[in-house]
């Protein structure tokens, strides 16, 4: 609480949260501080005497950071005071900057100054569920609850306590997954998920943590045909699995809002997840496990109507699975299972919802947990705000070059030929030819502004220097290509990577240089070691310098080597990395001192060409790799998936590109999308 208000008695909304909390048979500690620094009142009230937490959850009503408030917040004390504790916390917001009035009209929702101090800021912390609770009255300026957002989070904050103190055996978890487009065989689809493979890890880790999930099937295939019965099956076909049938009457009584979508989709059942008469939740129960296909949102001829449309609202069938979840199956929490669904892109505010905001009325009380790609935090942020889903970070699977084929893998071999033989006036202006011939076949010509005219080009003609300017341009346009980077495959929850799958990722963070952490990347470090800069080696590769390209190309070739070499001492006889070996720990420097010879990334740089690389400048970017491969096989998505469910509190961590800013990892924390230790980037400095 904050204590300017309780010494005013301005209070009011403060006495009715805690006369609501109370009422549901909850024993309420309150707190304040005489400054912005909330740790200390945490340390000294939540703990009983044997060290043991007394309270379930925590709710911030300030609005604010624990520690710092609005002014100069310390995230990693109040995320390690918050950790040692490991409760839920939620972090509610008294509305400020507008009247009721003005928040209600607003299609923002909350005051954008608001969003950054009591959204954003608590969201570093580890916060969840930024539900706006009170407000201030015009005619006096004292505050005030709102009756029905009150009501809201007193129910929330007990459901989030339930899970800490609920047997395992006895709670019911809801599944979701996602099928988008809706007509194409698409059920169980997620950004660069396997969602079944990982939905086995779940099962088979509730399991293990004595959830009851009753006769689920331990394959992959067993449970994606229990939940679809046909993999090709169409969302609107009987194919999918049927796990409820609820009738108009029973809709409309547990439904309070059903009324309301009438003017959109007519009267229930209608045309969507309907059998004509009842609305039908497709989906299979496991014990106390329900496995459920979220239903499409209605609008996929003209999916925009739905973001723009003020009179627009999800259908009967998508409000009907979340009535079936919370008052039918009722379970204790939702996992929503992977980027992404629809329930977070339902009209209302965009932050700040109100009681008629669709995703506040979909998920009303239920906890949800949803599982995001760690680079997309834009949009788990979306989820987090308006769903009031604790997000669970996974890992992206790795970029790989893309490589070549057919015509460019033939046009890359001319150009090796033409390497060996380029002071052959015989054969060299013919291989030329080929080369621009082939290049005109494979379209280079729409990337190359001066490839020579296929029709009136003879090499012959030409000089060596035009000749080689010529293949260098053209090596370079496919050095490009080559390199252009593409996910490899799917991830899957709590698999840890293949040694290729690691190497891809580490070889792209070894290729930026640090200044700020004093680190120098791989092939600049190789470039130096021939008394060469790396970003006049670049700009000579884009300009088509054939000298440039074929070194950029040698470069490439012997940090990947590098990479290689550190992966391989850990990885095991299955090809994956499961424990990182130390070699920049004190016992690994002493062994490898007393050998005296070379580290193996730094021999791998020499048998690729480069004799005269530097160990030495190596060893600080090889030992931010070796941290950076103990973050990528760091299994903490199920962890993290299993805190949640379990009522803990989920630390939390950056979300964005791991190679940028490896920060990111390792994956299976709560997402964030602002992160002001980037602010501002060294570039504004």
């Amino acid at each position: 609480l904050q204590k300017s208000h309780i010494n005013t008695k301005d209070d009011t909304h403060y006495v009715s949260l805690i006369a609501e909390l109370e009422s549901r048979g909850a024993r309420v500690v309150p707190i304040y501080s005489g400054g912005l620094d909330f740790s200390g009142p945490v340390e000294e009230y939540y703990y009983d005497s044997n060290g043991k937490p007394i309270v379930d959850t925590i709710i911030n009503l300030t609005g604010f950071a624990l520690v710092g408030g609005p002014a100069s917040q310390d995230h990693k004390k109040a995320a390690s005071t918050l950790k040692k504790l490991n409760v839920p916390y939620m972090c509610a917001v008294p509305l400020v900057f507008q009247s009721f009035e003005e928040w209600q009209a607003s299609e923002l929702g909350l005051h954008p100054i608001q969003v950054a101090l009591q959204v954003s800021l608590p969201e570093i912390d580890g916060a969840i569920e930024p539900i706006i609770y009170a407000g201030r009255e015009g005619a006096t300026g004292r505050s005030v609850p709102l009756a029905d957002r009150v009501n809201l989070l007193a129910d929330r904050a007990m459901k989030w306590a339930s899970l800490r103190t609920k047997k395992n055996a006895d709670k019911k978890i809801a599944i979701t997954i996602f099928s988008f487009p809706p007509d194409k065989g698409n059920v169980g689809t997620a950004a660069y998920l396997d969602v079944f493979d990982s939905i086995k890890a779940v099962l088979k880790q509730l399991k293990t943590e004595g959830y009851d999930i009753g006769d689920a099937p331990s394959e992959k295939e067993a449970i994606m045909e229990s939940v679809l019965n046909d993999p090709e099956a169409r969302i609107n076909s009987p194919e999918l699995n049927v796990a409820y049938r609820m009738n108009t009457n029973e809709y409309y009584e547990l439904t309070p809002y059903a009324k309301d979508l009438e003017e959109n989709w007519g009267p229930a059942p209608g045309n969507l997840n309907s059998d004509g008469q009842n609305l039908v939740v497709y989906g299979k129960q496991f014990g106390n496990v329900f496995i459920g296909v979220q239903p499409s949102f209605g609008y996929e001829g003209d999916p925009m109507r739905l973001l723009f449309a003020k009179s627009a609202s999800p259908h009967h069938g998508f409000a009907a699975y979340y009535t079936f979840l919370e008052k039918i199956f009722k379970a204790d929490a939702v996992l929503h299972f992977g980027t992404h669904g629809s329930l977070e892109f339902m009209p209302g505010k965009q932050v700040g919802m109100s009681g008629t905001c669709y995703p506040d009325r979909l998920i009303n009380s239920l906890p949800s947990a949803y599982l995001y790609a760690a680079n997309n935090p834009s949009e788990a942020t979306i989820a987090k705000r308006r769903s009031y889903s604790a997000t669970v970070s996974y890992l992206t699977p790795p970029a790989e070059n893309a490589g070549l084929y057919k015509g460019l893998k033939e046009l890359k071999e001319l150009i090796s030929s033409y390497q060996g033989l380029r002071e052959n006036e015989g054969r060299g202006p013919a291989i030329v030819n080929s080369i621009v011939s082939t290049a005109w076949t494979c379209n280079l010509d729409k990337d190359i502004d001066d490839l020579p005219d296929l029709e009136t080009y003879d090499a012959k003609n030409d000089t060596p220097e035009r000749r080689d300017d010529i293949v260098g341009k053209v090596y370079s346009q496919i050095m490009q290509i080559e390199s252009r980077l593409l996910p490899c495959g799917l991830h899957t929850v709590g698999v840890p990577p293949s040694a290729d799958e690691a190497v891809a990722t580490l070889v792209n963070i070894a290729q930026l240089d640090r200044p700020e952490d004093g680190i120098e990347g791989i092939p600049r470090v190789i470039a130096s070691s021939i008394g060469r800069d790396i970003n006049d080696i670049y700009r000579g590769n884009n300009n088509g310098v054939l000298a440039d390209v074929e070194l950029n190309d040698k470069v490439t070739q012997a940090s990947r080597a590098a990479v290689r070499a550190l992966v391989s001492q850990s990885t095991d006889s299955n090809g994956r990395v499961k424990e990182v070996k130390n070699f920049f720990d004190e016992v690994g420097g002493f062994f490898g001192g007393l050998i005296g010879s070379k580290k193996p990334w730094t021999q791998a740089i020499i048998d690729n060409g480069f004799p005269n690389v530097s160990e030495e400048r190596l060893a600080p970017v090889m030992a931010y790799l070796e941290f950076c491969l103990k973050q990528v096989v760091a299994n903490n998505e199920l962890p993290g998936i299993m805190e949640l469910l379990n009522g803990q509190f989920l630390m939390p961590a950056p979300g964005g590109d791991p190679i940028r800013n490896p920060d990111v990892l390792p994956t299976g924390r709560n997402m964030h999308a602002l992160d002001p230790s980037a602010i501002p980037t060294q570039a504004a400095v």
